[in-house]
């Protein structure tokens, strides 16, 4: 049995596979968009053969493909003769929705080119429909939005072990924008000194060596931080037996460039230390 798994992500277009593949990259996937069906075979072998590391494959697989409807189904067993662990993870959602979708994006369905696009996501359907019966997961995507769908995969391919550390988002954000929607926690680092007012430094963000010395070398951010922290190690692990598997982490300065930045690279570094799956996005870093 080769020491692999194999998650392929398919399903309706529109019904949010790129979400769901970004949601497994995040939780330590090896993740390949759009592969050709007929090369997933060789990519395997290689993966095994040349990256032995490398444990989880994840990758999006779709009728984009011309020949992927013709092939699947005789690749897909082959690979599950050879001993690869293949799993179906199918994406669909209702007919006005997905509607609803492409008109909002003002995309065109990859089935509509000489009709509608309606006309186009009902061929889909019944094109589909003998895949979605091989399906390990079916994931409805109606009734949700990126981040509830990126949790909901998470916790369907979480290992047990990895189940045990939380998956941490930690974005930095500025006010003035709005705060994050999923915010689980919030942290406002306002009351620190604030670089954008110091001659040299405006023009840097929280990345920059000189920013980040002057947002932490002062006894206020020092007592921040080490409180902070301390805070964490207690409330992950309670979320955690909770069965939460996901926690996101907002810190917030007024423009979400300089002590933002600073603090929520702080959190990351120290949760990484702490062996938790974690994800930094700094949200609002480029914005003036």
């Amino acid at each position: 049995m080769k020491n692999l798994r194999v998650v392929i992500i398919t399903g309706l277009s529109g019904s949010g596979k790129s979400t769901a593949l970004r949601a497994l990259e995040d939780v330590g996937f090896f993740c390949v968009d759009n592969l050709p069906v007929v090369l997933l075979p060789k990519l395997l072998s290689l993966t095994v053969q040349s990256s032995p590391e490398i444990k989880k494959v994840a990758m999006v697989m779709d009728l984009r493909q011309k020949s992927f409807l013709d092939k699947y189904k005789n690749i897909f067993k082959g690979l599950k003769e050879k001993g690869y662990k293949i799993e179906i993870l199918f994406l669909e959602a209702t007919e006005e929705s997905l509607l609803r979708r492409f008109s909002e994006t003002r995309r065109n369905h990859p089935l509509s080119a000489k009709s509608s696009i309606m006309d186009g996501i009902r061929k889909e359907v019944e094109k589909l429909s003998p895949l979605r019966q091989m399906a390990d997961k079916i994931i409805d995507t109606t009734q949700t939005n990126v981040h509830q769908l990126k949790d909901a995969v998470q916790r369907q391919y979480y290992s047990v072990s990895s189940r045990k550390k939380m998956f941490v988002s930690v974005i930095s954000f500025g006010y003035r924008y709005g705060l994050p929607a999923d915010a689980d926690i919030v942290m406002d680092v306002r009351f620190l000194p604030n670089p954008y007012y110091v001659e040299g430094l405006k023009s840097f963000n929280g990345h920059h060596g000189a920013v980040e010395k002057y947002v932490l070398d002062n006894p206020e951010s020092k007592e921040f931080l080490k409180r902070s922290l301390d805070m964490m190690n207690f409330l992950i692990p309670l979320y955690a037996k909770e069965g939460k598997v996901r926690l996101n982490i907002a810190v917030g300065c007024t423009g979400g460039r300089h002590r933002s930045v600073v603090m929520a690279n702080q959190f990351t570094s120290h949760l990484q230390e702490m062996k938790y799956v974690v994800h930094a996005t700094h949200r609002d870093i480029s914005k003036s």
